[in-house]
């Protein structure tokens, strides 16, 4: 058995663990534990992600705008290619969901109303008899994800960080005021502070920590891939419908990605996609678009985890030194770099980060009632 210190464990790889402990590592000996072989093989490897303004909570919308100058202007050496690429997001309303359209409209920012005819002059494959109105999202822009998650990892370790893959904590224990944490190959960890950044895994790993789980609720999200030819849709926006039920973006320069928007819940686990969500996306897609699919190129799921109201958990937990990181659900690539520098300065016992200040309430884990019984000794 091999012991190694630090000054805070992370635990979980994925974007959630790998930028909390890019920004703690300039200041602490960060050890990084993945239980798998390589960093971000859940929900991080299997997110295409998209930078919307308008999308999700309060404080899923003050990160996300706080992340937004990192994306487009990433610090120097952190990336040698492009974080971020322009894709709009077109929203359309068939009639029974116009009043959801004209809510987005008067809730959001950088959002516009437009003609049907502009519609389909983005999305020409757009059938006439779908949407009887539109909007589009000017100021959205594609993430390229692998370069992001590696990006930080390179960040971590160019500051002293350890990232140790397949290091699946199996015990943790909080003894003389340092967190212990023996993992899968016998080894153990030590730091006064522990990071639960463990994605669908998150209140697993609390209960073994003694700390009160938040009812995490870990919802599988399906995706596919079609050849839309003949229709060339590099250029095209992220398009679905206002009720949030499908979407479809262009993936790889000439073919579609698709998705019901479903959220399956499931426990937490290695998730596979199911044969009828596959065909629901696809149904749902050729009722707005006339893009003939004869055959679905492939298909993948993976689990968006959500707090019991669906914004974030960041901050500190009931007991000392633990710290949570957990419920990005689909928001955790778009506000990643504001959420990762928050979480720092909470640990470190400093002010927000400028333009955060006012997601500190509303992402504190501790709003949530302690359950029955209350914490566990």
């Amino acid at each position: 058995m091999e012991r190694h210190a630090a000054d805070v464990m992370v635990i979980g790889a994925g974007m959630a663990g790998a930028t909390a402990a890019a920004h703690l590592a300039p200041t602490h000996r960060v050890a990084l534990l993945e239980a798998e072989e390589s960093a971000g093989y859940h929900a991080t490897g299997r997110s295409a992600a998209i930078w919307i303004r308008n999308y999700g909570n309060r404080d899923v919308r003050i990160l996300t705008a706080a992340s937004r100058s990192f994306f487009l202007a990433p610090p120097a050496g952190f990336t040698e290619a492009p974080l971020s690429s322009p894709r709009p997001v077109l929203h359309l309303a068939p009639p029974e969901q116009v009043p959801l359209l004209e809510a987005l409209v008067a809730g959001g920012q950088m959002i516009e109303p437009i003609g049907l005819d502009r519609a389909r002059a983005m999305v020409p494959a757009l059938r006439p008899d779908y949407a009887v109105a539109a909007a589009v999202e000017t100021d959205c822009f594609d993430i390229d994800v692998a370069a992001l998650h590696a990006g930080f990892l390179r960040a971590l370790r160019q500051a002293g960080g350890v990232l140790a893959l397949r290091r699946r904590a199996s015990r943790i224990w909080r003894q003389g005021g340092l967190w212990h944490a023996e993992t899968s190959g016998g080894d153990v960890f030590t730091a006064p502070f522990l990071v639960n950044a463990a994605g669908a895994w998150g209140d697993e790993v609390a209960e073994m920590a003694g700390e009160p789980r938040l009812g995490l609720a870990p919802k599988r999200r399906t995706a596919c891939i079609i050849d839309p030819a003949p229709y060339a849709v590099r250029d095209w926006p992220l398009v679905g419908d206002a009720a949030h039920s499908w979407y479809a973006r262009p993936e790889a320069r000439s073919k579609l990605m698709l998705s019901p928007a479903d959220e399956t819940d499931s426990p937490p686990m290695d998730a596979w996609p199911e044969e009828i969500d596959v065909a629901l996306a696809v149904e749902r897609m050729q009722q707005a678009l006339a893009i003939e699919v004869r055959r679905v190129e492939h298909a993948w799921a993976g689990l968006r985890t959500f707090t019991p109201d669906r914004s974030l958990a960041i901050g500190p937990g009931r007991s000392d030194g633990f710290f949570w990181m957990c419920g990005q659900g689909g928001y955790g690539i778009q506000t990643a770099p504001a959420a990762g520098a928050l979480l720092a300065a909470l640990l470190r016992g400093e002010a927000p980060p400028p333009g955060t200040e006012e997601a500190v309430a509303l992402v504190d884990p501790r709003r949530f009632p302690l359950p029955a019984g209350g914490p566990r000794p």
